[in-house]
C-alpha cells in the first residue's frame, strides 16, 4: 500500500476506535444505555484478569491444547481493544504491543498464522482467521510496518486456499469447507478490506454463496452445505455476521436468519444450545448489533445479565470444553459491543 492509502486506512481506524486517539465512538447513547455501572465493574475485572495472564512472549492461554494458539492472542487483543486501549496507547497499550508481538512471531513464510507446532490443537485456520482479524483491527492504529506486512501474506493464504465450494475448513489447504470456519476467514479478509489491504471480489462473492447455500428452511443454518438440514444458534448467529460484514444489509436470508435469532436470544424457552457458548455468544452479539433496533434491544440486555451471572469472582469466565483466557475474551468482546470501538463492528 502506499503511504496515501495507509494514511487514510489510519484515519479511518482512528476515527473508529476509543478516545485515547481522538474522535468519538460511532455509538448513539440510545446503544450505551444498556452498559450499566455493574457491566463496567464487571469488565475491570475481567480486563484486569486477562491482562495478568499474558505470558513475557506475549501469548495466553494455559491449557495444553490451545496454549500458544495465536488465534486466541488475537481475540484477547479484541477484547483490549474493545475497552479503549489502542497499540502502545491506554491502560491495555503494552499488553496490546505484546500481542503483536506475539501473532507476527507465528507468521510462516507462505502468510500462515500458526504456532510452530500446530499438531495438538483442533482446526488451526480457526487461529489463522482470529489473528489475521486482530491485525487487520490494529492495522492503521500502529507504524509499525511488520503488522501490514504480515496481514497481506496472512490475507494472501485465506485467498489462495479457499475451496471450489467457496469456503474453508480446518487446514490451510482448498479441500472440504464448514460454515464455521468460513465465516472466521469472511470476518478476517472484511476487516483486512476496511483498512484498505486489496481483497478479490471473487473471493468474498464466493464466500458469501457458500454461507447462503448453509441456510435451511427454518431460517438457522447448518454446519456444511451438504449436511442434514440442522440448524444451530452459534452457527445462524455467525453466519449473519458474515453476511452483514460482507455488505449484505437487506434480503430474505437475512429476514429469516433474523426470525431465527429472535426466538433463541439468551434465556429464551428454545435456548438450550449449551454448546460452544462463548462463540454464540461472540456471535450472536455482533449479528444483533449490525441488525440493531428490535433485535439488538431484545438480545444484547440478555446476554449481559447472563455473562455477568456466570462470571467467577476471579474475573474470568469457564465453561468445559476451551481455557479460560479464549471464553473470558470472547464474554468481554461480547459486554463491550456498546462502546462500538471495533472497526469491524461499523455499520
Amino acid at each position: 500500500m502506499g503511504t496515501t492509502r495507509r494514511a487514510m486506512a489510519r484515519c479511518c481506524c482512528l476515527l473508529m476506535v476509543a478516545p485515547f486517539v481522538r474522535g468519538q465512538s460511532l455509538v448513539s447513547t440510545d446503544s450505551r444505555r444498556f452498559y450499566t455501572e455493574q457491566t463496567k465493574e464487571s469488565v475491570a475485572k475481567g480486563l484486569t484478569w486477562l491482562a495478568q495472564q499474558q505470558r513475557e512472549n506475549g501469548s495466553f492461554e494455559s491449557i495444553s491444547r490451545f496454549g500458544g494458539n495465536p488465534g486466541v492472542a488475537g481475540l484477547c487483543g479484541l477484547a483490549f481493544l474493545s475497552s479503549g486501549s489502542t497499540p502502545g496507547r491506554g491502560p491495555y497499550g503494552k499488553v496490546l504491543d505484546l500481542a503483536i508481538d506475539y501473532v507476527i512471531s507465528c507468521s510462516h513464510p507462505n502468510g500462515y498464522i500458526a504456532e510452530k507446532t500446530t499438531d495438538y490443537y483442533h482446526g488451526p485456520m480457526y487461529g489463522h482467521g482470529f489473528a489475521t482479524l486482530f491485525l487487520a483491527e490494529v492495522y492503521g492504529m500502529t507504524e509499525r510496518e511488520d503488522v501490514g506486512v504480515v496481514l497481506r501474506r496472512a490475507v494472501q493464504l485465506i485467498v489462495d486456499t479457499q475451496n471450489d465450494q467457496g469456503g474453508w475448513r480446518y487446514l490451510p489447504v482448498p479441500d472440504e469447507a464448514d460454515v464455521s470456519v468460513t465465516v472466521c476467514q469472511a470476518m478476517a479478509l472484511r476487516a483486512a478490506r476496511n483498512a484498505g489491504i486489496a481483497v478479490p471480489k471473487e473471493t468474498i462473492d464466493r464466500c458469501i454463496e457458500y454461507i447462503r447455500g448453509c441456510q435451511n428452511p427454518d431460517g438457522g443454518f447448518r454446519y456444511r452445505k451438504f449436511d442434514p438440514a440442522e440448524s444451530r444458534m452459534p452457527l445462524t448467529a455467525a453466519s449473519l455476521v458474515a453476511l452483514y460484514t460482507s455488505g449484505i444489509h437487506e434480503g430474505v436470508e437475512l429476514d429469516r436468519g433474523r426470525d431465527y435469532l429472535k426466538k433463541r436470544s439468551p434465556g429464551s424457552p428454545l435456548t438450550r444450545d449449551r454448546e460452544y457458548y462463548f462463540y454464540g455468544q461472540y456471535y450472536g452479539a455482533q449479528a444483533a448489533w449490525q441488525a440493531g433496533g428490535e433485535l439488538w434491544d431484545l438480545w444484547y440486555p440478555a446476554a449481559r445479565d447472563e455473562l455477568l451471572s456466570y462470571q467467577l469472582p476471579e474475573g474470568s469466565w469457564s465453561d468445559p470444553g476451551s481455557g479460560k483466557e479464549y471464553q473470558t475474551a470472547m464474554a468481554l468482546i461480547v459486554l463491550q459491543a456498546p462502546h462500538g470501538y471495533l472497526p469491524i463492528l461499523q455499520r
